[in-house]
């Protein structure tokens, strides 16, 4: 018997009696932020405002026929921003810069020519001020979410969960998740705050109906 089949002998030993009768998970942990009511969809959806807003990100409530308007107005020093596929053609109708479309792939040096991308999103969390894309309809891959220097992310009303317990039952554990808490920020042991080194340095969110 090889080394191999003797460790896997011995794991499947040890997990036998799981196996066997499955060990029930209790899920009686709180599913939503403990400072808001989850019923309490204003009070939710400002927790997320002030959590993104103490982050350093420029957020905005903006109405649905503003929304060309609003994007614009987040794009205005951007010369070119990446549009994935999805991204509803109207959204930039009314911003005059180069709209590059990720497909076929941009490459990562065109991507990092590029100013700045537009996104949709999957789920947002207040309690955390957290944003969850997952490569769908008008999010695209992860590339170009990470190499531009401004993303510029709509968010929906009903897509903001109070807290994480609840957003992860409304997300697919199969596709590729994304967790965007804030500009991209790090410090070194000095505690020196830098932005951008892992992402985008600034962030927008276009909170909408």
């Amino acid at each position: 018997m090889s080394s191999r089949e003797t460790v896997l002998r011995r794991i499947r030993q040890a997990t036998a009696d799981l196996r066997e009768a499955p060990v029930p998970v209790p899920r009686a942990y709180l599913r939503h932020a403990p400072t808001v009511a989850p019923e309490d969809r204003d009070g939710v959806l400002a927790l997320l405002v002030e959590r993104l807003a103490d982050y350093g990100a420029e957020v905005y409530r903006v109405a649905e026929d503003d929304l060309p308007a609003a994007l614009a107005r987040a794009l205005a020093t951007a010369r070119s921003a990446v549009a994935p596929a999805g991204l509803p053609d109207a959204w930039l109708a009314q911003w005059d810069g180069l709209v590059r479309r990720d497909a076929p792939p941009l490459t990562h040096a065109e991507l990092d020519a590029t100013d700045a991308v537009v996104t949709s999103c999957a789920a947002a969390i207040a309690e955390s001020g957290t944003l969850v894309l997952d490569g769908g309809p008008g999010q695209g891959r992860r590339a170009p979410t990470l190499l531009p220097d401004l993303h510029v992310c709509v968010v929906r009303e009903a897509q903001v969960c109070s807290a994480m317990p609840e957003a992860i039952g409304h997300l697919d554990p199969s596709r590729p998740l994304t967790w965007i808490s804030g500009p991209s920020a790090t410090a070194d042991i000095e505690m020196i705050r830098v932005q951008g080194v892992h992402g985008p340095r600034r962030l927008t969110v276009l909170l909408a109906p």
